[in-house]
């Protein structure tokens, strides 16, 4: 998955508005503006779309944990330079406080049926034996998953 379409798939689950896509990068003491952000909501196709960088979706997501659970006490956390899956789905894990129950049941949701000891290798490190990389289509299902339990209404939109 692209960040772009990261991006744009929670901004429709959570139903956030530009000027809120601002402010949560300005919880994670980064700066940007609306016009910025309309840039990278763009489709793929169209000529003033730009494509968002790993860094600034770090941010997005370090933001997005701030506003969900509150800014932890010292210093803040420093953006990946390099963001992957796994890392992407363990921001969202804490940013909505996640267990792994939880996580099963919003995948269940989207008949994607996924263990929890398949789930827990995707939030080891790297080196660890047992880790596994999140690929495309786990990471779309649990955002999929994420729009119909925030998004009920809207069950046949698939951003």
């Amino acid at each position: 998955m692209t960040n772009n379409d990261i991006l744009r798939r929670l901004r429709y689950t959570f139903d956030l508005k530009d000027n809120t896509v601002v402010e949560i990068f300005a919880l994670a003491d980064f700066t940007v503006t609306e016009e910025q952000v309309v840039t990278w909501l763009k489709k793929d196709e169209d000529k003033s779309f730009t494509k968002i960088n790993d860094v600034t979706l770090a941010l997005f997501l370090n933001g997005f944990i701030n506003l969900k659970r509150g800014k932890r006490d010292g210093k803040a956390s420093v953006p990946e330079k390099k963001l992957n899956n796994n890392m992407v789905f363990q921001k969202l894990r804490i940013a909505l406080n996640l267990k792994a129950e939880d996580i099963v049941d919003i995948l269940q949701g989207v008949d994607f049926p996924l263990s929890k000891h398949e789930l827990s290798s995707f939030f080891r490190k790297p080196d660890n034996k047992h880790y596994r990389e999140c690929k495309d289509q786990i990471l779309r299902n649990f955002l999929l998953g994420l729009q119909l339990q925030f998004r009920p209404s809207d069950r046949n939109v698939d951003v």
